[in-house]
């Protein structure tokens, strides 16, 4: 039975995943935001059961990339798309533009796909990470569209302009050679998790302190910090 215990997360977090999306269909940011938040948590525990268990399996590993691909590639995508479609108008009264514009945010969905293609046949990653992970940008779009969504008074033209470049930026990141630290933590103590620990006490703060774009701003310390570590400005 132990063997089955981690697909059986992996599972989970595919149908979490679905959900979100669901969600994301209908505009409910903050459902959104809490789907993806367990497929992440059901992510990281499947994982952790497999090493528990020690009950890897190459069906596992498969299984996980697809379910990572509808929680952290697919939802966030269509929460994009929702947003963009909710209010490409704003920048342009073309009928064409406000029709076909928000299909951009599907740019996170195909590079997510290249990014869990490319996690699975890259040996360098065992330890760390090469580009952003698909969790971690799954986590800022919906973060970041619940926030433009509910927390923002006015939805500017600027605003969707800088969504816009975002998702090619973001989409870039994941498939990135900037390498990137792990966020799982393998034992507690502090020497050798000092990022970790300092991040997520920054999320806890942010969160705390303007909502759940806070976990936004989180993943943004997260890309500066791996990239001041990488160039040296921080040591390592």
């Amino acid at each position: 039975m132990k063997k089955h215990i981690p697909n059986t997360l992996t599972s989970l977090n595919l149908f979490s995943g679905s959900i979100a999306t669901v969600m994301a269909f209908q505009g409910e940011y903050t459902w959104v935001v809490v789907w993806v938040i367990i497929a992440a948590l059901f992510d990281f525990s499947d994982g952790f059961a497999a090493r528990l268990l020690k009950a890897y399996s190459p069906i596992g590993k498969e299984l996980d990339s697809l379910a990572d691909m509808v929680s952290f590639g697919l939802a966030p995508s269509i929460a994009a798309f929702r947003f963009l479609s909710d209010n490409t108008i704003r920048i342009s009264q073309n009928p064409i533009i406000i029709e076909y514009l928000p299909y951009i945010a599907f740019l996170l969905a195909i590079f997510s796909a290249l990014r869990l293609a490319k996690f699975n046949v890259d040996e360098r990653q065992s330890e760390s990470f090469i580009g952003l992970n698909t969790p971690a940008n799954a986590m800022f779009w919906v973060s970041f569209c619940y926030g433009l969504a509910y927390k923002v008074p006015m939805i500017t033209p600027s605003l969707i302009y800088t969504f816009l470049v975002a998702i090619v930026v973001f989409s870039l990141l994941m498939v990135s050679e900037i390498p990137m630290f792990s966020l799982k933590i393998k034992n507690i103590k502090f020497k050798g998790n000092e990022y970790r620990y300092f991040l997520a006490a920054f999320i806890i703060v942010a969160t705390i302190t303007i909502g759940v774009l806070g976990i936004a701003a989180g993943i943004l310390l997260y890309i500066t910090l791996s990239i001041f570590k990488q160039t040296g400005i921080l040591k390592k």
